[in-house]
């Protein structure tokens, strides 16, 4: 019998915590995010798959080829020769996020597509930069004369200033966003910051989908991954507290309310602690 295999080990998410921002790999790190669903996948193969996209960009360049014209090549392989797209029919399908499924199906969400496209672009010295954007996550590059802000989702269009403006006013509480807001919205995201907003979306899609336990496994990686904020241990404990590990949601809900006491969701946190306390086990 062929043994069932195993997700990566946690103390793999613990060393996470413990790097610098600037020694955690992107791509090394979102496989092993797709390993937790995905044991038995071939990371090896993975890689082939984005050396043979590297390779294949690079045959239909020229040797002075400036850095835009790189970047164009890029973009039109990608999008238009071999096909990656937005999920638009099904955009909550959590295989859009996992990238070993992103590069099998070409088939993802801003954020996913955006990895794929600055991974190669790395290796065809293309400085893309991933932006945490409200809503889409976005990428930009450095161009003589400003900033390029491209949308990985729309087959990597540019965006000009007035459509970022308007993309993010709804997020803003539909205040006009003036240009110094606009050029903070626009600072590049660190890996880390990427790799948990990969998670995080995908602990809401399993929420919604009523799947706790993958979305607390999602929850527990934000907390090994990023152990200093406060918000991941508050996600967390609210999750074990739904699948009935109450011990487990009293740590985290305590911890969480000593980093943030007067946090806004403070009391509704302290009642959750109270639920947990009064359905815990007694001893007679």
């Amino acid at each position: 019998m062929t043994p069932t295999p195993k997700p990566p080990p946690l103390d793999a998410w613990t060393a996470l915590g413990a790097i610098p921002d600037a020694q955690l790999d992107l791509l090394s790190t979102s496989l092993l995010v797709a390993r937790d669903e995905y044991p038995d996948m071939d990371i090896a193969l993975c890689h082939a798959q984005l050396d043979e996209h590297v390779q294949r960009v690079k045959a239909s360049l020229a040797e002075d080829a400036g850095l835009q014209q790189r970047l164009a090549t890029l973009s039109h392989y990608l999008f238009e020769e071999v096909g990656f797209a937005g999920n638009h029919e099904a955009f909550y399908d959590p295989r859009n996020s996992y990238l070993n499924q992103v590069l099998e199906r070409k088939l993802g969400i801003p954020l996913s597509l955006g990895v794929v496209q600055m991974e190669i672009a790395r290796h065809l010295d293309v400085p893309l930069q991933g932006i945490s954007f409200p809503g889409h996550f976005l990428l930009r590059l450095q161009v003589d004369g400003g900033l390029l802000v491209l949308d990985p989702y729309n087959r990597g269009r540019s965006i000009d200033a007035e459509e970022l403006r308007s993309r993010a006013s709804p997020h803003m509480g539909g205040v006009e966003i003036d240009d110094q807001q606009l050029m903070q919205m626009l600072e590049p995201a660190s890996n880390r910051l990427i790799v948990m907003r990969m998670l995080r979306n995908l602990m809401h899609v399993y929420e919604e989908q009523e799947c706790l336990d993958k979305a607390l496994r999602c929850a527990d990686r934000l907390v090994r991954i990023a152990p200093g904020q406060a918000d991941t241990l508050r996600d967390r404990g609210m999750l074990y507290h739904q699948l009935g590990h109450l011990s487990a949601a009293r740590a985290d809900l305590s911890r969480y309310l000593v980093s943030l006491p007067n946090a806004d969701d403070a009391d509704a946190v302290r009642d959750l602690l109270i639920d947990s306390s009064a359905h815990a086990p007694r001893l007679n």
